[in-house]
């Protein structure tokens, strides 16, 4: 009698599941791929790379950072991003207002390539908050720039806004958006830490 009441417990609990099964539409549960022919000229990413949200934001800040004159691996840097994958910087103008400069991973890598040629450039990141949700992550991190790995006092910082989805196999970088710190701007303390 005690095994029946177990089993009819656990039909009871099994026949909701089973229900739902059967009611539930026939909805795709994976991330489509890019499409084929905008993923086609992609250069591979290194799997260290875009195992993880560390991983991911860890090569944004190494690909871009080096001395003067260094070569960057750019084919790594668009690695990271998805086919569809876009930058931006948002800035203020001397009469108050604000531009934003939107562009791709080859418009960031045409800008800078001539500057990177005579300075240079080491961004860290400071600080990070996390948000993610299945396979999608929002991650806000405070950045710092250095003109060579030494130097004391950043000469600056700000936030890099990303968001990252996960395909199923690896992650990659949607959108990456930043904003420097001005004098009427500064970071607030709650993103100099860790949340």
């Amino acid at each position: 009698m005690k095994r029946l009441a177990q089993l009819g417990l656990v039909l009871a609990l099994a026949a909701p599941a089973a229900q739902a099964q059967q009611a539930a539409p026939a909805t795709p549960t994976a991330i489509a791929a890019p499409a084929a022919p905008a993923a086609a000229g992609m250069p591979a990413a290194r799997a260290a790379d875009v195992a993880s949200i560390d991983a991911i934001v860890a090569a944004l800040y190494e690909v871009i950072s080096g001395p003067a004159g260094a070569p960057r691996d750019w084919d790594r840097m668009r690695s990271l991003f998805a086919p569809e994958g876009r930058m931006g910087a948002v800035g203020a103008r001397p009469d108050g207002s604000f531009v934003f400069r939107a562009m791709t991973p080859d418009d960031y890598i045409s800008r800078n390539t001539k500057a990177f040629a005579t300075m240079g450039f080491f961004e860290t990141e400071k600080a990070r908050t996390t948000e993610a949700f299945g396979q999608i992550a929002h991650v806000f991190s405070t950045y710092e720039a250095r003109h060579a790995k030494e130097d004391a006092t950043p000469f600056m910082r700000g936030i890099n806004s990303i968001q990252l989805i996960h395909d199923g196999k690896r992650w990659y970088v949607l959108s990456l958006i930043w904003r420097a710190e001005d004098a009427k701007l500064a970071l607030p303390e709650r993103y100099l830490r860790n949340g």
